[in-house]
């Protein structure tokens, strides 16, 4: 989730992809509408085999500036 309304998508996604640790492939981004103009920016990463877990995207994500809340939503094998 961003910080508000008033935080450019463009350069949230440029910054995240910026921050994507070793092991971590950008598949994509969907926004999705929430309320009173907040959009939640959905990101998909595919994590290279032998990764495990999630926390080191995770904390990753959560340091870029605007970005308020970072939370897995689904973890599955390709």
């Amino acid at each position: 989730m961003p910080d508000g309304t008033d935080v450019d998508m463009e350069r949230l996604k440029d910054a995240i992809k910026a921050v994507l640790p070793q092991g971590a492939r950008l598949h994509g981004f969907a926004e999705e509408p929430i309320a009173f103009g907040l959009k939640a920016l959905m990101v998909a990463v595919i994590l290279s085999e032998g990764v495990t877990g999630t926390e080191e995207l995770e904390v990753a994500i959560a340091s870029v500036e605007g970005v308020q809340s970072v939370e897995v939503e689904g973890v599955g094998l390709l």
